[in-house]
């Protein structure tokens, strides 16, 4: 079974290296890199889940995801969206519901951030904004679904 690990928008799939180097039978370990599999389309965050999804459903079988943040965002709406591919579901400080304010505030602060620091990121400045704002009304509280998930993933 292939296991996906998706990282948050401050990181790239190279994050998960030292996690990787304590698993076994990494053979079966997934990690795309986000921007890469959005194959030159804007980094909307529609754009990015059906990107995201295809690449999922592009996997023979049962999937375990692991998503940080934005990762598991996505990781969260495939689950919801593909209950029967998902085995396993894991998020790590992953939002049911975006919070806009903070998400207001970060883009404050990323305004004035030099472009060069956005390279160790997932997005470069100007995609990292599209993101951000395309996800301020993503809000998975309300979705029967979830507790369906939640329940059959907690052991």
């Amino acid at each position: 079974m292939k296991k996906i690990l998706i990282h948050g928008s401050g990181h790239k799939a190279e994050s998960w290296d030292k996690v990787i180097s304590y698993m076994n039978n990494d053979k079966d370990i997934l990690c795309p890199n986000l921007s890469t599999i959005l194959n030159g389309k804007e980094a909307s965050y529609d754009n990015l889940y059906s990107s995201f999804a295809e690449y999922c459903n592009k996997i023979d079988g049962k999937i375990d995801l692991c998503g940080l943040s934005l990762g598991g965002i996505l990781a969260l709406n495939y689950a919801i969206d593909y209950p029967n591919k998902v085995e396993k579901l894991v998020l790590i400080g992953t939002p049911h519901k975006v919070p806009k304010v903070m998400f207001s505030i970060q883009n404050v602060i990323f305004k004035f951030l030099p472009k060069k620091l956005f390279e160790t990121m997932a997005f470069n400045k100007k995609d990292t904004f599209v993101l951000g704002n395309t996800m301020k009304k993503l809000d998975f509280s309300n979705e029967k679904k979830i507790v369906q998930i939640l329940n059959l993933h907690i052991t």
